[in-house]
């Protein structure tokens, strides 16, 4: 009767850019990191503000993953081994996914950006989103959206409180 105990994902960190992109798709990869690197990860989270996917050709025919520009806090109890913090990071993938994501980036000049950080069954794990920017006309619309959407809730929320037979 002992089943898998269900894994639970958790949350490291996320990307606030979502806000400046709109995200077509996303994508889970694998991240290959040192053991200084995943003990930082567990201790804080990291800096995905500027960070974003590079694919560059590992020979004529392969294509690899790279994550820029992400920053992780060297390990407070770590020595001369510990991580450089603004290293380039392989992403583990599949290679019809980078074969995928280098033609979104190639043919419609999309990006690829992290969401986020997670771990699951004891491994860091990223979700990639294949993402296209706002201009600022879409973030005042979505400003305008989402205080409409709190006002809604808020009035919804008064009315069960006090019924809705109220004079």
């Amino acid at each position: 009767m002992s089943g898998k105990k269900p894994e639970v994902e958790k949350l490291i960190a996320s990307n606030p850019a979502r806000g400046d992109y709109f995200v077509e798709t996303t994508v889970e990869a694998g991240i290959s990191l040192t053991g200084t690197e995943v003990k930082s990860l567990r201790q804080s989270s990291p800096n995905l503000r500027d960070s974003f996917v590079d694919i560059h050709p590992k020979s004529t025919t392969r294509l690899e993953a790279w994550l820029l520009n992400m920053h992780i806090a060297p390990y407070t109890h770590g020595n001369l081994q510990n991580h450089e913090p603004l290293r380039k990071r392989k992403l583990l993938l599949h290679r019809h996914q980078i074969d995928q994501l280098h033609g979104s980036l190639v043919r419609d000049g999309m990006t690829v950006i992290p969401l986020r950080f997670y771990f699951k069954a004891g491994k860091v794990k990223c979700e990639l989103g294949v993402c296209k920017g706002k201009k600022r006309e879409d973030k005042r619309q979505d400003v305008k959206k989402k205080s409409a959407d709190r006002e809604i809730e808020r009035v919804m929320k008064s009315s069960r409180r006090f019924g809705k037979g109220t004079k």
